[in-house]
């Protein structure tokens, strides 16, 4: 049984690691001034953010290992588990976190603003890598952060400051995102590639017929990134999305399976669908029409009669 900390408010990793708490909401951590600490596997009620010059090894997310590259930007968000447990290691970080709890935006713009910021869902080969103009940056901002909560008492105006703060921090971030997906261009058509290759991988070797039609989180995993990743290479690659990347595809061998004598009842069964229907839904959507119309009537004739 894996030794978990709950880090359900900022400071319940501020105390972990034997940093000062200055507000109930939000926790800044300079690792230089607390160093040597010891690593602990978190599972995050709060938004965190890791700004370090090195990382341990061997770092867990979700169900996933990874080694993050240094001079990086690590992401966390409610709900999700990552770090690494307590291996007795004492390790001297140098750098920063940013923990701020869902609750210290609530009703604010930036609470809409969180799910643009889909760094916070991304594995480890999709760390933010700052240039070193990016590390001064946000250094800056966060020692002066830390300022505005060692100085002033808790209050309405207070929160107002830290909200705009962490919003600025994390437009950096999404700045650094957004120029590695563009750097990332000329690797998307590689990916596309891979991504093709493995849907037609799926049907040569049958796992349809136990997994049904593949899903893009399957697709991701055997990539080895995450769904939304993926999704955003698709994007940029072909103007869609990746589910419906993969139901064109599944469409296309419909269609040379009909064509090839099977009647829609078998196409689907063939194709991975539990039910005809849901073949035929899937295929009308794509291409506007269903299966029974998209066949010649000369072919048509010679089928057996589907359900």
């Amino acid at each position: 049984m894996k030794n978990i900390l709950h880090v359900s408010d900022p400071n319940v990793y501020a105390r972990s690691v034997g940093a000062p708490e200055l507000h109930p909401l939000v926790s800044v951590i300079h690792y230089d001034e607390v160093s040597p600490v010891r690593t602990s596997l978190n599972r995050y009620g709060v938004y965190g953010l890791f700004i370090q010059r090195n990382f341990p090894k061997h770092l867990t997310y979700g169900m996933k290992m990874f080694d993050a590259a240094e001079g990086s930007i690590f992401a966390a968000e409610p709900g999700q588990i990552g770090g690494k447990e307590d291996d007795g290691e004492d390790l001297y970080i140098k750098g920063w976190a940013l923990l701020f709890s869902p609750e210290l935006i609530r009703g604010t713009d930036l609470e809409v603003k969180m799910k643009d910021y889909r760094y916070f869902s991304y594995f480890a080969i999709e760390t933010l890598k700052m240039e070193p103009s990016e590390w001064g940056r946000i250094t800056q901002l966060l020692t002066q952060l830390r300022h505005e909560l060692q100085e002033n008492e808790d209050s309405p105006a207070l929160r107002s400051v830290i909200v705009g703060y962490i919003r600025l921090i994390l437009e950096y971030c999404q700045r650094i995102y957004l120029r590695q997906l563009s750097q990332e261009d000329k690797a998307s058509s590689d990916i596309l590639k891979r991504f093709h290759n493995l849907l037609r991988e799926y049907y040569l070797s049958g796992t349809q017929m136990e997994f049904g039609v593949p899903s893009v989180k399957y697709c991701a995993d055997k990539l080895a990134y995450s769904p939304r990743y993926l999704g955003d290479v698709i994007h940029k690659s072909t103007g869609g999305t990746a589910i419906g990347y993969i139901h064109a595809f599944v469409t296309e061998q419909g269609k040379s399976l009909l064509m090839n004598g099977h009647n829609v009842g078998e196409t689907a069964l063939l194709l991975g669908f539990e039910f005809p229907h849901h073949f035929t839904r899937l295929f009308k959507k794509v291409t506007g029409i269903t299966p029974t119309e998209f066949l010649p009537k000369d072919i048509l004739s010679v089928l057996p009669r589907s359900c």
